[in-house]
């Protein structure tokens, strides 16, 4: 069996946007969600800005109330919630009924996080410490699983499929929704409710602050701090969020009338495995050009195909490594490289959630027909520019542009690589 997968419902929850329509129109507007963070001045962070998403208090306290999420501490639950919920929504499906007490047999949920439930924990280790065991209460275990933003999703959907959590550092995202693409494609269900999310904590944060993996330079210039491809990149820029998607097999989808935002043609997962200089915090790029080649052969396309690059780019010294992967693995170069974008440029490392957040806006931008700026690239980095034209980095929203095919890459710690391609739906 081999069923063709499309996205028929997206979700957000962003530093630039949260929900799909002001999500998109920030895109469009170039808008920078990148602010200081009083917080983490504070706390002496040597990086003192962030992108975090900006939730209306009253629609947040709404939100909790009505999907019982009172007692929720852990942040990546409720923007994983929030996302994945309107993805649903927005696929204008139906909510199993409870008094029927049968689940939704045909779709499951694959819904990853990074360092998921932090607050949950660090709540756990001041009770324990001040020997208030008993004042836990019986609703944080499950928030301080890694799976305990599937399980929630699962019970508020009511879904009977497979449930679960990927958590494969920043490749997370992506990883989950190739996951999903492959068991609809072979059969396993009828669709996938799919994304990542990250919390919002100083906790999360540290361990990257302390390995100057933040950057430091632009406290007093927050929508300037982060700056992939640029000469001036010095460390990405922490950030929190969710994105989700809901894919379905084509059948299904044309059945019941959904809209179609894109088709996914294939994806690939695969290791660097630490050999051919990659690390645990650089990859091997070997292992990036293969997985974009084993992505190309999986989705039959060729290098020529590609229109659209939605890059990792992190603002980092990867990213060099990055773009060289690019040019090595389609053989393109020059002006002859597909435009290539970074969303952390406007919002930030959003770790886990940033592969579900940037496809969600890939997706976007195909359906649309405009591709969203790359923020503070002006001045590209040496080896960058000797490999591609700077006018292949859009420094401004393009708008009615037709872009048929696109690709989503994401990168993460312990050289794992993840890539898939979007193909526009056409009738």
């Amino acid at each position: 069996m081999s069923n063709r997968v499309v996205i028929t419902g997206l979700g957000v929850a962003s530093p630039i946007g949260v929900g799909v329509e002001n999500f998109k129109n920030a895109l469009i507007n170039g808008q920078s969600g990148i602010r200081f963070n009083p917080e983490l001045n504070e706390l002496n962070f040597g990086c003192q800005v962030s992108g975090v998403p900006q939730l209306n208090e009253d629609l947040k306290k709404e939100f909790i109330k009505k999907y019982k999420l009172n007692k929720v501490k852990s942040t990546n639950i409720i923007l994983g919630c929030m996302a994945g919920i309107e993805a649903w929504n927005d696929a204008q499906l139906r909510v199993t009924d409870k008094e029927s007490q049968i689940p939704d047999w045909d779709s499951g949920c694959i819904f990853g996080t990074g360092i998921g439930g932090i607050e949950a924990v660090d709540f756990s280790v001041k009770h324990v410490d001040n020997k208030k065991i008993r004042k836990l209460g019986g609703r944080i275990a499950q928030q301080t699983m890694a799976s305990g933003i599937s399980a929630y999703l699962g019970g508020i959907l009511g879904l009977g499929n497979q449930v679960t959590t990927n958590s494969s550092a920043c490749s997370t995202g992506t990883e989950g929704i190739i996951m999903a693409y492959n068991f609809i494609k072979h059969g396993s269900a009828k669709r996938y409710l799919v994304g990542s999310s990250e919390g919002y904590s100083p906790y999360t944060w540290a361990p990257f602050d302390s390995m100057l993996a933040l950057t430091r330079n632009s406290n007093d210039k927050p929508e300037k701090a982060s700056c992939p491809m640029s000469n001036s990149s010095a460390g990405f820029v922490p950030a929190s969020g969710a994105g989700a998607l809901i894919l379905e097999d084509l059948e299904t989808a044309q059945k019941r009338g959904a809209r179609i935002y894109a088709e996914i043609l294939g994806g690939n997962i695969n290791s660097g495995g630490h050999r051919g200089g990659g690390s645990m915090t650089l990859g091997n790029r070997n292992g990036v050009v293969k997985c974009i080649t084993d992505t190309l052969k999986k989705s039959n396309i060729t290098p020529n195909d590609i229109d659209l690059i939605s890059g990792h780019l992190t603002s980092t010294i990867g990213d060099e490594n990055e773009i060289k992967a690019w040019t090595e693995a389609l053989k393109r170069e020059g002006e002859e490289f597909p435009l290539i974008n970074s969303l952390k440029s406007m919002i930030g490392h959003c770790l886990s959630a940033s592969g579900s957040i940037e496809t969600v806006a890939l997706a976007l931008q195909l359906y649309n027909n405009f591709v969203h700026p790359s923020l503070n690239a002006e001045q590209l980095n040496t080896e960058i520019a000797s490999k591609i034209s700077p006018s292949r980095i859009p420094k401004k929203t393009i708008q009615n542009i037709t872009n048929k095919i696109a690709s989503k890459i994401s990168l993460g710690f312990g050289d794992v690589n993840a890539c898939l391609v979007l193909k526009k739906w056409e009738e």
